[in-house]
Parts: structure tokens; C-alpha cells; sequence
């Protein structure tokens, strides 16, 4: 018993941590905004081949002195084959040739294109709009499955992880491309599968005890599913470990933004998804089945 006490006082001293969380993420994205990269922004794509002997340290620090800007250099298939983007330049736009020239090597433009802004405009509407059709579609869902308090708090979870990664990324000015956009989704899929069975567990126990404390339901909850939500993110967050420590530059922000999604779910699941149910007044007893709807389903 004293156990499930101590559990409650924890799970509100994380809802308060998760508040300042929470606001400080949203102070920081509006004030700094984001480092978007070549998918939002535009810029050039070149794939250029020189010979197998020049490294990716050699490549990338001419680009970078050469253009006054941080290029993304990417190696593009067989050795000596690279790709490298960065944003079009002020003025004259010099070639790979040109850029290149100091390393004294020769090298062959492969192909070349231009992201224009309109391209960028594009893409950032697209995965906002992907992004709100996601939300969208989840509180459906939730409404339909759960009782209004219970939905609010794993909806409310959701908002909270997918601010927490956008402040991350907006605090420590990480390129935002399309494949943070794409961990960002699955940050959503991975929390609402945290928080769902948390909230399929405190519904049984509220259904099995109408009379029941509501603190000490959800504690129990919370405990029943400790150990499966340990197990499971545990083992998640070592793959995508794993992939950020190996994965290279091209797939690292996609690897930071699933592993603090991961760990973000996985807290607030129970700082929010169940805790702010109980504050806004979620008791057994909106569970007991009345005898007009228990006609209903089983006439």
C-alpha cells in the first residue's frame, strides 16, 4: 500500500517536471525556430566521382571553406562516389570542378539539380499536414475507445512528446529535414501505443472495482505494466541506439529524434496520459455500466 502512496506522489512531481518541460520546448521553438535543412529550405544536389584515394574529411572541409557554409556529404554507392548538398550560394554559382580544384584530383559531375524555395514551401506543408491528419485521426480513435478524461490524457501525452522533440531539435540547432519529419510520426505511433496500454489496464481495474480509490487504481495501473513498457522500450531504444552510434551522419537525426521519443513516451504515458485524467476528475464510476446500456448490448 505504501508503495502504490509513493507512486502517486511521483507521478505528480513528473507532471509538474513535464509542464516546464513542455513550456520550456514551446518558449524555445517560437523564439529560435528551427535549422531546417535542404528538403524544407532548397538548395543543390550533386553527385560528382573523384578518385578513391581523397577521404570524406579531405571532401567536406574544401566544400565548407570553399562555399562558407556546412555541406552534407554522403558517400553514394562505390568508392570515390559521393553526394553532396548544400544551400545555393549568393552570386555566381561556382562547380564541383572549381570547389574542388585545391584537391588537385579529377572529377566528373555525375548530376546535378536545384531545390527551389517553392519545392521547400511544399514539403513543409505536406508534412505539417501529415503531421495534423495524424493527431486528427488519433483523437478519433481515442474518443471512440476510451472515456473522454482517459482519451484527453493520451492525447494530451501525444501533443507532449511530438513538442518535446521539436524543442530538442529546435535548442540544439539540429538540421530538421524529412527524416526527422518521419521519426516524429513514428515518436506518435510508438507514445500512443505507451499510452493505450496504460489506459486499457486502468479501464479493467475501474470496470472490476466501481467502489475502488481512483490514486490507487491508476498506481496499480501503472505497476501492472511497468515491467512490459520497461521490456519493450528498452530493447526499442537499443536498436535505435544502434543506429544512431553506426547509421553515419545521413540517418543520425532521425536516430536522436526516435530515442528521445522513445523515453519521452514511455514518461509521459504516466506523467500525463493518466495523471491528467485524475486531475480533471476521472473516477470508477464513470465505468459502471447502467442497466439501459447493458440492455443494449446484451438484449
Amino acid at each position: 500500500m505504501k508503495r502504490l502512496i509513493n507512486l502517486s506522489k511521483i507521478r505528480f512531481g513528473m507532471s509538474v517536471i513535464s509542464l516546464a518541460l513542455v513550456l520550456g520546448a514551446l518558449v524555445t521553438i517560437v523564439f529560435k525556430g528551427f535549422n531546417w535543412g535542404l528538403d524544407f529550405t532548397g538548395g543543390v544536389v550533386s553527385e560528382f566521382q573523384v578518385e578513391h584515394a581523397l577521404t570524406a574529411d579531405e571532401i567536406k572541409q574544401t566544400f565548407d571553406q570553399v562555399l562558407g557554409q556546412e555541406v552534407q556529404l554522403t558517400q553514394s554507392g562505390e568508392s570515390g562516389r559521393w553526394s553532396v548538398r548544400y544551400s545555393q550560394p549568393e552570386g555566381e554559382m561556382q562547380s564541383i570542378g572549381e570547389i574542388l580544384s585545391s584537391l588537385h584530383t579529377n572529377v566528373k559531375v555525375l548530376n546535378s539539380s536545384i531545390v527551389g524555395p517553392q519545392v521547400g514551401q511544399d514539403m513543409v506543408e505536406k508534412g505539417g499536414l501529415a503531421v495534423l491528419s495524424c493527431i486528427i485521426l488519433t483523437m478519433l480513435y481515442l474518443s471512440w475507445r476510451f472515456e473522454w478524461r482517459l482519451a484527453l490524457g493520451a492525447l494530451s501525452a501525444l501533443v507532449y512528446d511530438i513538442v518535446l522533440v521539436l524543442g530538442l531539435f529546435s535548442l540544439t540547432g539540429l538540421e530538421f529535414n524529412l527524416t526527422v519529419l518521419a521519426a516524429v510520426l513514428a515518436v506518435l505511433g510508438y507514445s500512443l501505443n505507451d499510452s493505450i496500454i496504460i489506459a486499457d489496464r486502468v479501464r479493467e481495474l475501474f470496470k472490476g472495482n466501481p467502489n475502488g480509490n481512483t490514486g490507487k487504481l491508476i498506481d496499480s495501473a501503472v505497476m501492472a505494466t511497468f515491467s512490459r513498457t520497461v521490456i519493450t522500450s528498452g530493447t526499442t531504444f537499443a536498436t535505435v541506439a544502434c543506429l544512431w552510434l553506426l547509421g553515419g551522419a545521413p540517418l543520425q537525426g532521425f536516430a536522436i529524434a526516435l530515442c528521445f521519443g522513445i523515453v519521452s513516451g514511455t514518461w509521459s504515458s504516466i506523467s500525463v496520459g493518466v495523471t491528467l485524467p485524475q486531475l480533471i476528475g476521472l473516477k470508477p464510476e464513470h465505468y459502471i455500466v447502467r442497466k439501459d446500456e447493458y440492455e443494449e448490448e446484451y438484449p
